[in-house]
């Protein structure tokens, strides 16, 4: 998200462009100092713990925090014959991650012949997220992946007229809706409960997560699957969403002043996965060690 996700200006579906002279390469790679102090947790104990974490952005990838050597406990990494070979950082070599009595192979990893101009990354290495019990930034865990400080969300209150209709059926009608502006995705609006027929909705089984927002469970509208969503118990960053109601244009007619809404680029989503060892409340709610 932000700078290399969905319509980021590091992305392929970039909707913006840089104002140059001349064409640019088609993959451009960003690492930046990340300026908060990272920890890694693993079998129980603190493996990493820096406050000299580089953050790449990758098109088309979430963002990696890479640690120095000198930041993550001795032993921990134990060399593994595996390497794989970046399209543009050259040849990695992996790591079985061991603490205790637990290990994960190639659960972390290191450019070893890293051009002269990405030598921000050398002596580096990078643990993959969902082998590793948890990531925090002081003493709150981040979830997902590692945080992005390009991704915004704007919550905007309109009194703009949606309405949600399937065949002759007002599922919704509201002229006090929600938008949401998130970094690198089009618009989405959000419906107050009391504005939507409940009659409606048919809770659909199984739910996504979104390291910004939180736990989101989804609907049916008649023979629409998952046509509809909803954040019961958003994260307090977009606590105005909370019980909210939002519908997929490609799925069910929605209308914003009269002009029915399409999807647009940079709505499709990716879901993420729940990270390992996360508990169904910490994910409401991030938690302290």
């Amino acid at each position: 998200m932000g700078l290399s996700w969905q319509q980021g200006p590091l992305a392929p579906g970039a909707v913006g462009r840089f104002l140059t002279p001349g064409p640019l390469p088609e993959r451009m790679l960003f690492a930046e100092p990340l300026r908060r102090r990272m920890r890694v947790r693993f079998g129980d104990t603190w493996i990493a713990d820096s406050e000299d974490v580089v953050l790449l952005h990758e098109p088309s990838r979430y963002p990696v925090a890479y640690f120095p050597l000198s930041d993550i406990v001795a032993d921990v990494l134990v060399p593994s014959p595996h390497t794989t070979e970046h399209h543009d950082l050259g040849p990695a070599s992996w790591y079985t991650v061991v603490s205790g009595a637990q290990s994960k192979q190639r659960a972390a990893w290191q450019h070893t012949g890293l051009p002269d101009h990405a030598d921000i990354l050398k002596e580096r290495v990078a643990f993959a997220w969902r082998a590793m019990d948890a990531f925090y930034e002081e003493d709150e865990r981040i979830v997902g992946h590692a945080a992005d400080s390009y991704h915004r969300i704007d919550i905007r209150q309109t009194s703009r007229h949606l309405s949600v209709r399937i065949g002759e059926r007002v599922v919704a009608d509201s002229t006090r809706p929600l938008v949401l502006y998130e970094s690198g995705f089009a618009p989405r609006w959000y419906v107050p409960r009391a504005d939507v027929d409940p009659s409606a909705l048919t809770p659909a089984q199984g739910q996504t997560f979104c390291p910004y927002k939180g736990l989101a469970g989804y609907y049916d509208i008649a023979e629409a699957h998952r046509a509809a969503w909803s954040y019961e118990d958003a994260w307090t960053e977009v606590r105005r969403i909370s019980g909210h109601v939002s519908f997929e244009p490609d799925k069910i007619e929605v209308y914003l002043d009269g002009k029915r809404l399409r999807l647009e680029p940079g709505q499709n989503v990716i879901s993420h996965g729940v990270d390992r060892n996360l508990t169904l409340d910490e994910t409401r709610l991030p938690s302290t060690p």
